[in-house]
């Protein structure tokens, strides 16, 4: 099983594209206005960082190291010098770690945490090998309960822990992994979240190109990736719960996935951002502080976000994702 985000068929990002295209009032916003920028940092370990052949992760996604720790609290100081803050989601077994002051000093300077899940779970999972590979080693630990069961302590265990180990309310949801369609086809899981109290979840990652592996993108492949930020604009799913996605590229899909050169990836943000400010729309960066730490020690994507939003004189701003879930309901479909 591997919940990695993996490039998308050319039919299923026509079909996708076609899906959304034929009802932008679902988009929920006006084509003009304050674009609203939020960057997002997952707080998890990352297979084969920081060298190509540690897989170990996989089984460990909540024991950050130093490296990683430290990445997070200099990126929050760094976007917070510059006006604006990180929405970070929090992997619940991190809390088990002897030292959690970092990430209360994340949370003390105004970061908002949102739930990641305890152990990184598929929550489209309908198999008990299908929920995560520390379950496929040791699956003693979740026999007798049913997948959604599993899933679902899974993630009200990360809303307790986060309240009773740093003080923190969860702040919102995203599902480990992205999904092309989101949660549109389970209502089941929708429920579930609803129920747990959260407004909103953050789990579609629109399909969009990625170019040949370990290559630059083309032109193509850049556009591609622009046109598909439209299939990224925040909705109301009709059971009231509002989704919130991730925008195109992501650091794991770029730089771990495709390997392409960091140059490139700082590009497609510089195309993707420029082209959110001019619309007055939305922009979710979705990155990682294991990937970045090692593809990015100087914090070159983050700076070049904050400049971006810097030199829009005001037609944009960095916030966390409650702004973009603001004033979306299913009446507004």
């Amino acid at each position: 099983m591997s919940l990695e985000l993996r490039p998308p068929s050319r039919r299923s990002f026509l079909r996708a594209g076609l899906a959304l295209a034929t009802a932008p009032a679902a988009l929920g916003l006006a084509p003009a206005g304050t674009a609203k920028v939020a960057i997002t940092l997952d707080l998890e370990m990352s297979r084969h960082y920081p060298t190509r052949d540690q897989t170990h992760w996989d089984y460990e996604k909540g024991n950050l190291d130093r490296d990683t720790k430290r990445y997070a609290v200099e990126a929050a100081r760094r976007v917070k010098t510059r006006g604006g803050l990180i929405h970070f989601f929090c992997v619940g077994r991190v809390l088990e770690q002897e030292d959690v002051s970092w990430l209360a000093e994340i949370h003390d300077a105004g970061h908002p945490i949102g739930n990641h899940t305890y152990d990184h779970v598929n929550v489209k999972a309908t198999r008990l090998d299908q929920i995560q590979f520390r379950f496929q080693r040791a699956p003693w630990l979740i026999e007798g309960r049913t997948p959604a069961r599993v899933i679902a302590e899974n993630i009200a265990t990360t809303t307790r822990a986060l309240k009773q180990r740093v003080g923190v309310s969860a702040d919102g949801f995203r599902t480990p992994g992205g999904f092309n369609d989101g949660l549109r086809d389970r209502p089941d899981v929708r429920k579930m979240l609803l129920e747990q109290g959260f407004r909103w979840a953050s789990s579609l990652y629109p399909p969009h190109p990625l170019g040949k592996l370990g290559e630059r993108p083309t032109e193509d492949d850049f556009d591609g990736i622009v046109k598909a930020q439209e299939l990224a604009r925040p909705f109301a799913y009709p059971d009231g719960l509002v989704e919130v996605p991730m925008n195109p590229v992501s650091d794991v899909s770029a730089l771990r996935a495709s390997r392409w050169p960091f140059d490139a990836f700082l590009e497609a943000i510089r195309r993707g951002l420029t082209s959110t400010i001019n619309q007055g729309s939305t922009y979710d960066f979705l990155a990682h502080p294991s990937c970045l730490v090692a593809t990015d020690p100087n914090f070159r994507a983050i700076d070049l976000i904050c400049d971006l939003v810097e030199r829009s004189k005001g037609r944009a701003a960095i916030t966390g994702l409650d702004a973009f879930a603001e004033g979306l309901t299913p009446k507004s479909r």
